[in-house]
């Protein structure tokens, strides 16, 4: 089979890529493994939250110019994320991923445990507020499903409370939850939301909380709802008769899921292909171009493009791999920047930054791959397979995969 683009990954980084050339008329195939790291999703998206000394960022902008020239954003300059960042929301607004937030100046989010972190974008419906320090409410109550032990309510209040939120935990049930609850397993945020996909069920759920709810300024309920739109979490605010903005729960993500549907969605609708349940596993090289790869479950067919994407993700998703040798890119043998010595790898303290997760794929300005010292003319990488960024400490990994995708897919349209 021959493409014009072929992506291997089918996480943030690799979806966005996708719906970015599909869009502009390219036949584009995304090889994709499975579940990314969107199922660990906050319900936020980080542009840069902390700088190298984990100071909170307030102008991610304002802070491009700080970072290191090995940092991916250093190659798209001031101008260039900020650029590429509005192009990031309006291509969630295409998909029907509502978000709020801009690059110009970072807000807060609230994490499932009450912590205030810095965020760029928050799907519509969230808590987020301006400041880390405060929120816009007087009084609220946290409800919980019976038996769902993914939102640590006690956590979240104590939290809260410190925040200056007078807080009451409740809990609630239904029938049909309390069905699901007789499996500790069931009791997951994603399998929560398949019971409450049904409106009579989500019904039920909205006359419990209107028996129990008190006169509080917000309600606050864990983000199960939704896997396929936003309507249930619509509806169900619709129906309850005090306000409600949702919190994020422990993995699974039921907001991470959605993103990945919706984008799934719209890349199909733009005439994209996608092998789902597949992995890239080697490729032929002439000329220094990839000119073909093989999967594991078509091993009798080549897959051919014009134009190859790497977006397989850092250790987590297993873009990249080690061993007692070395840190290695698995499937076309890629350079790395990384340390040779074991012992460089990690820090002794667990909040010291790990040097291993900067690790990555080596690439030229254009986000081009080496190969033993050679640059691979059509081979990019993006995402948190790059190099130069540490996606926890500095905050930056939705970003980062966002804007090196619609970067490289640029420097692909503009090639051609």
């Amino acid at each position: 089979m021959k493409y014009d683009i072929i992506i291997i990954g089918g996480g943030l980084s690799g979806l966005t890529a996708g719906i970015a050339l599909a869009n502009a008329g390219k036949r584009v195939c995304i090889v994709s493994a499975g579940q990314s790291s969107l199922h660990f999703h906050s319900g936020s998206f980080d542009l840069l939250g902390y700088d190298a000394r984990g100071e909170v960022v307030e102008h991610p902008l304002d802070a491009v110019g700080q970072l290191g020239p090995e940092h991916p954003y250093s190659r798209l300059g001031k101008s260039g994320v900020q650029r590429l960042a509005a192009e990031a929301k309006r291509l969630f607004n295409r998909a029907g991923i509502s978000v709020s937030g801009d690059a110009i100046a970072n807000h807060y989010r609230l994490s499932p445990v009450g912590a205030m972190k810095p965020a760029w974008l928050t799907i519509g419906g969230f808590v987020h507020s301006s400041s880390g320090t405060s929120l816009p409410w007087k009084r609220a109550e946290i409800l919980n499903i019976q038996g769902f032990l993914d939102f640590p309510t006690q956590f979240l209040a104590a939290s809260l409370k410190a925040l200056g939120v007078d807080c009451q935990v409740k809990s609630f049930t239904t029938d049909e939850l309390s069905r699901a609850r007789k499996s500790p397993t069931e009791m997951r945020a994603t399998n929560i939301a398949k019971v409450l996909v049904d409106k009579d069920s989500l019904r039920k759920v909205a006359d419990r909380i209107n028996a129990i709810s008190g006169n509080a300024d917000v309600l606050l309920l864990p983000a199960v709802l939704g896997f396929s739109d936003g309507q249930s979490l619509d509806d169900l605010k619709a129906w309850v008769k005090r306000p409600v903005q949702y919190v994020a729960t422990l993995p699974p993500s039921v907001s991470g899921v959605r993103t990945a549907v919706l984008l799934k969605r719209l890349f199909a609708q733009l005439g994209g292909t996608m092998l789902v349940g597949d992995v890239a596993n080697g490729g032929q090289f002439k000329d220094g171009r990839l000119v073909s790869i093989t999967t594991e479950h078509l091993p009798d067919e080549v897959l051919y493009a014009d134009e190859f994407i790497l977006a397989s993700g850092s250790f987590m998703s297993h873009g990249l791999k080690s061993n007692y040798e070395g840190v290695f890119e698995p499937v076309f043998g890629l350079d790395v920047d990384a340390s040779g010595n074991r012992g460089d790898w990690t820090r002794e303290s667990l909040f010291d930054a790990q040097p291993y997760m900067e690790y990555g794929v080596h690439t030229d300005e254009a986000f081009r791959t080496f190969k033993n010292g050679n640059t691979i003319d059509n081979l990019y990488a993006v995402g948190s397979v790059l190099s130069g960024h540490n996606s926890i400490r500095q905050a930056d990994g939705t970003g980062v995969s966002l804007l090196t995708a619609l970067r490289v897919a640029e420097i692909i349209m503009e090639r051609k």
